[in-house]
């Protein structure tokens, strides 16, 4: 068995070849053109010279093309490398170097950071750029994507390929420079791309199971990715929807209303988004128009932050939809799965059923019981460790009772039936005077309020304790945040050493594409504007907004 991306893809393309494959905007491809398409960039590619275990860096916002060149890479057996589209050039230079890459897929609007590079990495033999609509002029030595495929053989002639042809994921980077995660194929199959059942932990026949299952009716599902191509999350729901001939409804930037009006237009059964940042958005553009969602049976959350009240909004809204909730990392794949329904116990993080290879461990790396808070561990199917650097992939893994086990560092507790409940990654997590709080138990507790739209929490210096629980709050349009208020409200959710003791009031909060928290934002922010807050108690500065080189809003 292949259990490789490219041929999971192609036994769809093989059984329904006139199924719609993407849609993006206006722009809808079906998987036999979608084959056709893909294949001549692999050609376009292999002319350049790119091959087995070569690096295309692929660099732009949702579109048809995106997912082309992922696709024409794995077709090669080359390796594929997400370039997040919000880096400045500093951090597009360190990628460039650190994925050494040898083509580069890119959305023209970003051509001036590529010139800019481009000379100082002479190993990068094809730049292709995608007429995304922005009107830019192509850099230097750059060829128009459409035009370098257009005389490219469309025929499937390429070599055999192997389960253990890498996968490579680059982590976000919202606390430093992002990591590059290597996985076999087939692992990242197993634990991600439906190779094992979430809930039993059994593993597929055979590569053609999915297929298999997908034409078991007329039609496929229609599936919503809001997240970005550039990050797992939307990576892991848009393949395995191409391995069951599933049509992909992808946004090429995340606006709530735009994304309820494609769920109208292409009667969406299921949307996955990427925790509050986008679920608290959508829900709310929702109250206020009442779009069409009959044809939605699920909305997953994954990735994030999904908190008790933005869940309780889903299900006074949409009480007919299974609503779920998803744990994993880049460093582990799916965790665990939570199905969220009406009278759900309330917890700081997200409360699931661990996955059949998941366990709890402490600092020795014992299993921990009910009630106990250790780090989160996924064993089977994991990672090979992190490119081009053996320190930390050491660091990365554990044995425990001489099974090896996956570690990225994201803490949960026991619960005493045996769920597991999520607090937060470990380096993000704020000793003050001895105490640990976990961020993401105190942003939902604030979240809470009436009147607080988003929030991040961080821990900034303090002479007495250490370091101080801080938080950046965005207030509700048109609300004024009482900050007396929300303490109070604070104190009736968590302990009093978990309360911010410094808050800022600001305009947007920073988040990364995916929406997931940019602590490296905030801890920037929280220095430039420390004179707005008083030390042990609460402050606030309401700052001009945040522009998007400071990483602030959406997608």
């Amino acid at each position: 068995m292949a259990l490789n991306i490219a041929d999971l893809f192609e036994h769809a393309v093989d059984a329904v070849p006139e199924r719609l494959a993407i849609a993006c905007g206006d722009a809808e491809i079906s998987y036999r053109d979608l084959e056709a398409r893909t294949n001549q960039l692999a050609h376009c590619l292999a002319a350049a010279g790119v091959g087995v275990g070569d690096h295309v860096g692929v660099y732009g916002r949702n579109s048809i093309e995106l997912v082309e060149a992922f696709l024409a890479a794995y077709k090669l057996r080359a390796i594929p490398v997400n370039v997040n589209y919000r880096y400045v050039e500093a951090e597009l230079r360190y990628l460039f170097s650190e994925a050494e890459l040898k083509a580069l897929v890119f959305d023209r609007q970003y051509g001036d950071k590529v010139a800019a590079l481009r000379p100082d990495f002479p190993d990068l033999r094809r730049a292709l750029a995608i007429d995304d609509g922005s009107g830019a002029a192509l850099p230097p030595g750059a060829v128009d994507f459409a035009t370098a495929i257009a005389g490219e053989s469309a025929d499937r002639d390429f070599g055999p390929r192997s389960p253990d042809d890498i996968y490579l994921l680059y982590t976000g980077g919202t606390t430093g420079y992002p990591k590059g995660v290597l996985w076999r194929q087939e692992d990242v199959w197993r634990t991600l791309g439906g190779g094992i059942d979430f809930a039993t932990g059994e593993r597929l026949a055979d590569e053609w199971e999915q297929i298999r299952r997908g034409t078991a009716g007329p039609t496929g599902m229609i599936r919503l990715a809001t997240a970005p191509l550039i990050h797992g999350s939307a990576q892991w729901s848009t393949l395995p929807a191409l391995f069951a001939g599933d049509s992909v409804v992808l946004m090429s930037q995340f606006d709530p209303h735009e994304v309820w009006r494609a769920v109208q237009r292409h009667k969406v059964n299921t949307i996955v988004m990427v925790g509050d940042a986008m679920a608290r958005p959508l829900i709310e553009a929702y109250e206020q128009e009442r779009y069409d969602s009959s044809s939605v049976i699920a909305v997953s959350s994954n990735g994030s932050i999904f908190s008790a009240t933005v869940k309780e909004q889903y299900l006074a809204l949409l009480p007919n939809v299974v609503i779920t909730d998803a744990i994993g990392s880049s460093e582990t794949g799916f965790t665990g799965l939570g199905f969220v329904s009406a009278g759900t116990k309330k917890t700081e993080g997200p409360t699931v059923t661990a996955g059949p290879s998941t366990i709890v461990i402490d600092e020795q790396n014992r299993p921990v019981g009910p009630g106990e808070v250790g780090r989160i561990a996924r064993g089977g199917h994991i990672p090979l460790g992190y490119y081009k650097d053996a320190v930390k992939t050491a660091a990365l893994f554990a044995d425990v009772d001489g099974v090896r086990y996956a570690v990225p560092g994201d803490y949960a507790r026991v619960e005493e039936d045996g769920s597991i409940t999520l607090l937060g990654r470990g380096n993000t997590c704020v000793n003050t005077g001895g105490e640990k709080v976990f961020p993401e138990e105190v942003e939902g507790a604030l979240k809470s309020h009436a009147d607080v739209f988003d929030a991040i929490v961080i821990g900034v210096p303090d002479e007495l304790l250490g370091q101080r629980v801080a938080a950046l709050v965005q207030p509700r349009e048109g609300r004024d945040l009482d900050l007396g208020a929300l303490d109070a409200h604070l104190r009736t959710q968590i302990a009093g050493y978990k309360v911010p003791r410094s808050v800022w009031v600001v305009d947007e909060i920073g988040r990364t594409p995916a929406g997931k928290a940019d602590y490296r934002w905030a801890h920037r922010y929280a220095q430039e504007h420390a004179a707005a807050a008083a030390s042990g108690r609460r402050a606030a500065a309401t700052p001009a907004a945040v522009g998007p080189q400071q990483g602030a809003g959406g997608s």
